[in-house]
């Protein structure tokens, strides 16, 4: 996703892909086996399993086996989140003894996570000592709604980003909310719900290879 890169030689762009709630790496690793050949071309992704096991049922359960992950807990109007600064910590001690990494991937809380962490760098409250993430892959994603977290996204978060949504996603709206925080955001967009679409030759590799 940036100029500086040669795509024609199949330099791959190193990604962190933070899952969604209460699934896992390696979860996430088999939803996104279904994009085009020609995406993964482009990316060098890493996994991670988020610090708490699951408290709860697992919406994968019967789908995808377990164990079974999440990144923060929240409460019911998901104003308060438990865990989160730990969360973040974990995170940028991953990324400080294995990265670099260009760009942070994510699906539902992982997408929320991952565009909090770029937003809260950008503004030095996060990811301090660790190279700017240089781009979001974020699929089903929001904002955090909490008061204290209106910083992040209130002058813009200006890192490159695309944008997966779907039309019947129950953060469909929450998820075009999430795009006012960014300055050029590239959208795809896709007719199922709450889940990681195929993507083909056409649609995030061209993405990719623009940035």
């Amino acid at each position: 996703m940036t100029g500086e890169r040669n795509l024609g030689e199949r330099t791959k762009l190193r990604v962190l892909c933070l899952h969604g709630f209460r699934t896992s790496g390696s979860i996430l690793e088999k939803q996104l086996s279904k994009w085009s050949s020609s995406i993964h071309e482009l990316l060098d992704l890493t996994f991670l399993d988020a610090p708490y096991p699951a408290k709860g049922k697992s919406d994968v359960e019967g789908f995808f086996p377990p164990p079974y992950y999440e990144w923060f807990q929240y409460n019911h109007d998901f104003t308060e989140y438990t865990g989160f600064d730990e969360t973040v910590q974990f995170i940028a001690n991953f990324m400080e003894n294995n990265g670099p990494f260009d760009g942070l991937l994510g699906f539902s809380q992982g997408s929320i996570l991952s565009s909090a962490l770029v937003g809260m760098q950008e503004k030095g409250k996060a990811l301090t000592g660790i190279p700017p993430v240089k781009f979001v892959i974020s699929v089903s994603g929001a904002k955090l709604i909490a008061s204290k977290f209106a910083f992040v996204y209130s002058d813009g978060i200006r890192r490159p980003s695309v944008h997966v949504l779907g039309d019947k996603d129950w953060l469909r709206t929450p998820g075009e909310e999430l795009l006012k925080a960014y300055e050029s955001p590239l959208v795809i967009r896709h007719p199922k719900g709450h889940t990681v679409p195929r993507l083909g030759n056409t649609s995030c590799s061209f993405a990719l290879s623009k940035r």
